[in-house]
């Protein structure tokens, strides 16, 4: 489910017009040859989180926003329409249901040649699709 989740994301997130219109490439891991501004999930791991009768899984996930600039705000904003399109992620997929989407933590830090990063952990509880049981004879 964890790969499931991490390819539904990405794909989430390059649909959306306006992050298409303000990011160069949302990526997994990083970029090779991008230049700022990107984004990339640049981690994952995930633990059980079954019930008794559906498998499921809590998966935390590390993107990590790359820009260029003086301007703390803009990178900023950018984040938060990140935040916003992760937390719009429709609950029903194909491979799964989403049961939750919690924000962790964010953090920033101002690199050389005036490269700003931003790192956004979310943590992701799904739960497998759920089958229709038939009776006997149907």
């Amino acid at each position: 489910m964890e790969t499931r989740l991490r390819t539904a994301l990405i794909a989430w997130l390059r649909s959306d017009p306006a992050l298409q219109g303000s990011l160069n490439c949302i990526v997994e891991e990083a970029p090779v040859t991008a230049s700022p501004p990107w984004l990339g999930l640049v981690a994952s791991a995930s633990t059980d989180w079954s019930t008794k009768t559906r498998q499921g899984r809590e998966v935390r996930i590390a993107l990590e926003l790359h820009c260029r600039g003086d301007d703390p705000a803009q990178a900023g904003a950018l984040a938060e329409a990140i935040g916003a399109r992760i937390d719009s992620l429709p609950r029903r997929q194909t491979a799964f249901d989403l049961t939750s989407t919690i924000f962790l933590r964010a953090r920033a830090e101002q690199r050389a040649r005036n490269l700003r990063a931003i790192l956004l952990e979310y943590r992701f509880r799904l739960l497998a699709p759920e089958t229709i049981e038939q009776g006997p004879g149907q």
